[in-house]
């Protein structure tokens, strides 16, 4: 932004004014919500929102063919690759992941996303579930050396990146920091549902969100959420899924199944200090299953909400703070 741009910094005893501003990114779109002095250049603040989402999609996109991660995906393995600093730390988070979440979130199943339709390439055997695209899967934080200081990254074998599990999240939490560029203090933002909240609103109300009942096909709220200082993501099998011979598959892949996932769970939400953090381990919790996800939660202390699946029966399992307010 420059160290010339004007702050928006709220003063004791001021009158705020409530903004919002959307666009389009990621294949969906970006909103932010937020309380400032009258008089804001919203142009400006606009302009930089959009800039701050679209340097996270130039940079991470799969469906871009130009994307600093596709150029990555399609270097030969054995030599040292330069790469843009965001995208080092979103790798790197994401091999944090996978270590902590003993393999469930894994950001190497590149090209297993594509043969089962949900990647930028048709599948591999239209019409035919695929099985296992290898039998001598290794994970990524396996094959992966990261130089972030020198802004490059090895790769010791095939390995071909999706980072759809917590680059939207990423991006969600540049739209927080360039608010708070801006002196901004009182903000929801969000993309297509992963959200992160600073402060309250001017009386002192949370910032509330719909929490969306996990039925295929349709939209349909089941709750609200209340959120301050934090931020939540929430990953499922009702919005994305195949169909193959009538059976429905999920988008979300088990790393050392090298299939969709398939438990009880439909849906997992998570509350976290980043909306990267939260929507990474939305997705390995739903990865891990309600036994093993559970567990690691409550291991983890981790806010988070499990929505289990029994026919049209729906129930749910709460951790940390959220079990606290359900009790």
């Amino acid at each position: 932004m420059g160290d010339t741009v004007k702050t928006y910094f709220e003063l004791p005893g001021q009158a705020l004014q409530r903004y919002s501003m959307n666009g389009a990114t990621m294949g969906t779109r970006y909103s932010a919500v937020f309380y400032g002095p009258a008089g804001i250049d919203t142009a400006a603040v606009g302009a930089s929102l959009f800039a701050a989402v679209d340097q996270v999609d130039r940079q991470m996109s799969t469906w871009d063919s130009k994307s600093d991660l596709c150029r990555v995906n399609a270097a030969p393995a054995g030599n040292w690759i330069a790469v843009p600093g965001q995208l080092a730390e979103v790798l790197e988070t994401g091999v944090q992941l996978g270590l902590d979440s003993h393999g469930a979130f894994d950001i190497g199943l590149g090209e297993l996303v594509d043969a089962w339709g949900f990647g930028p390439t048709p599948r591999i055997v239209p019409g035919l579930a695929p099985g296992p695209l290898s039998t001598s899967y290794k994970p990524a934080p396996e094959l992966l050396e990261l130089d972030r200081p020198h802004g490059k990254l090895l790769k010791r074998g095939p390995l071909r990146f999706d980072l759809s599990g917590i680059a939207k999240g990423y991006g969600v939490d540049q739209l927080a920091q360039c608010l708070d560029q801006w002196g901004i203090r009182r903000y929801l933002v969000g993309i297509d549902g992963e959200m992160r909240a600073r402060g309250t609103k001017p009386a002192g109300e949370a910032w509330t969100i719909a929490v969306e009942k996990p039925v295929f096909g349709v939209r349909e709220v089941a709750g609200v959420m209340e959120l301050w200082d934090t931020a939540v993501a929430t990953s499922g099998d009702y919005r994305h899924w195949t169909e193959i011979d009538g059976q429905r598959y999920s988008h979300t892949m088990h790393p050392a199944l090298q299939r969709p996932v398939s438990n009880r769970l439909a849906a997992v939400t998570v509350l976290a200090s980043t909306c990267m953090l939260a929507d990474g381990w939305a997705t390995a919790l739903l990865v891990l299953g309600e036994d093993d996800g559970v567990r690691l939660a409550r291991e983890w202390g981790m806010d988070a909400l499990f929505v289990l699946r029994d026919g049209d029966r729906l129930t749910e399992i709460a951790t940390g703070a959220l079990a606290d307010a359900a009790s």
